[in-house]
């Protein structure tokens, strides 16, 4: 069963109550019999296994030559100083 938190208008109780999703809200306070109303909170969501990292989404870049390239710019000759 959900758990749902309550505030009342009147005395500023806040509460939790378990109820059913299809049972009516809550009206009337615990301690002053006040109106109550829901406290929305945002929910904290966690998102596991692959997927969701930016880097999974992320373009190649197209600034780095192909493998070819790189390897074949590694077996030039190299600069001596004289």
């Amino acid at each position: 069963m959900p758990v749902y938190e309550y505030r009342c208008a009147e005395c500023g109780h806040q509460f939790d109550h378990y109820q059913k999703a299809t049972e009516q809200p809550l009206r009337r306070c615990p301690t002053c019999r006040g109106r109550v109303r829901k406290v929305f909170r945002p929910v904290g969501i966690i998102f596991k296994g692959s997927g969701f990292y930016t880097t999974d989404y992320r373009k190649p870049d197209e600034k780095k030559p192909p493998k070819e390239e790189k390897a074949a710019a590694g077996t030039g000759t190299t600069k001596t100083s004289d």
